[in-house]
Formats: C-alpha cells, structure tokens, sequence
C-alpha cells in the first residue's frame, strides 16, 4: 500500500502537498520546528525540542500508509497537518481504544494540525481535514479519531478571548468520545520538568 507521490493544489496562494509514507522524510525537519513554534502556544504551551521532535515524527515516516499535508508559501513550510493508522499510531493511542471495545485497526488517527497564525482563517485546517479522511476511505479505514489537551478553564496562562477549537471539529462532523482519555507527557513552559498531560479524544464517522 505504501506510495510517495505527492500531489499538489494551491489555495488562497499557498501550495498545499499531499505526502506519502517515505516522501514525508524531506520534511521532518521543518514539520519539527513548526510543531515546535505552534504548539508553545496555549493550551499545549509546549517547551519543545528539535530532536524530540524528529524521533516523534519518524512514527509518520516510518508507517507504510501515513500521510501529511503540507502547505508552503514561497517554498517555506506554514502549516502541516500529520495522521496514521491507529495501528502505528503507538501504545497510548491505541490501547484506550481497545480497553473501550473499539478495534484500532479499522481507524485513522490524526496527529498533528499546526499553522502559523497569519495563515488561519484561509481554509487551510478545514483542507487538512478532507485531504487527511480522503486518505482514510483510500486504506478502507472507517472511523478518524483526533485528541486533544485538557486544561481547567482557570489556567493561569489561558490568554484572554481564547476560544478553542471545538466547534471547528464539530463542523468537520467530529465529536467528543466520552471517558476517552489519553497521556503524554512533556515539560511545559512555564515547568521544570515533563508531566503527564491528558487528552480527550474526538472522533468521526468517515
């Protein structure tokens, strides 16, 4: 099943890539430091690093059916968007779902989906999406899952007016998974040291 061909459209300006399985290598690196500048914000306040982050992203160059999609202003990568089969998607992902009844081998799971800021609002997310689940229905996969950090509502770094991104899944037909919670851990930028940090899982029909 495995195929690197990568197919490009373009989109308010910005080129948007579809790689697959071993094309996604070339990219790892530029894929980390976004994570890296995308993810300090709130609510993962991720104190990064370059090398972690490329032993992360090896999971998505490694699998024979992942895929990412790439959007690239000028060349320089802006946003990207990861997901794999659940199966490869490690032990934390899947063993909730099996624990729960589910069988992880019938799901995709969405990694990450990061964008820098002056690129929002342009439709990229919601072609991150389709082009993720077009991806699915090609492996047969029938249900998508995401997840996503739990934070109390009175975290001292929540910025004002934040709004999550709740019911931009919501319009992409995902839901929350009740009693559907995983952990990761990593340091915080405001801490000395990694935690475990629980996430909620959202999930679709495909």
């Amino acid at each position: 099943m495995a195929y690197t061909v990568e197919v490009s459209i373009v989109q308010h300006g910005v080129e948007v890539a579809v790689l697959r399985s071993r094309a996604i290598m070339s990219n790892l690196a530029a894929i980390a430091m976004l994570r890296i500048a995308v993810f300090r914000e709130y609510p993962y306040l991720y104190d990064g690093s370059l090398d972690y982050e490329e032993q992360y992203l090896t999971t998505y160059a490694k699998s024979p059916d992942s895929v990412a999609v790439i959007a690239r202003d000028g060349g320089r990568i802006v946003g990207a968007a990861t997901a794999v089969p659940m199966q490869d998607a490690g032990e934390a992902v899947h063993s909730v779902f099996r624990q729960a009844g589910y069988v992880p081998d019938k799901w995709l799971y969405h990694g990450e989906s990061v964008l820098l800021p002056q690129y929002r609002g342009l439709g990229l997310g919601v072609r991150f999406f389709a082009e993720r689940e077009k991806h699915a229905r090609f492996l047969g996969l029938t249900d998508a899952a995401l997840c996503a950090v739990l934070r109390p509502d009175g975290h001292l770094l929540r910025p004002p007016g934040y709004v999550p991104l709740h019911d931009f899944w919501r319009k992409r037909g995902y839901q929350p998974m009740e009693n559907m919670v995983c952990y990761f851990s990593w340091k915080d930028i405001d801490e000395k040291e990694e935690t475990p940090k629980p996430l909620a899982f959202w999930s679709k029909k495909l």
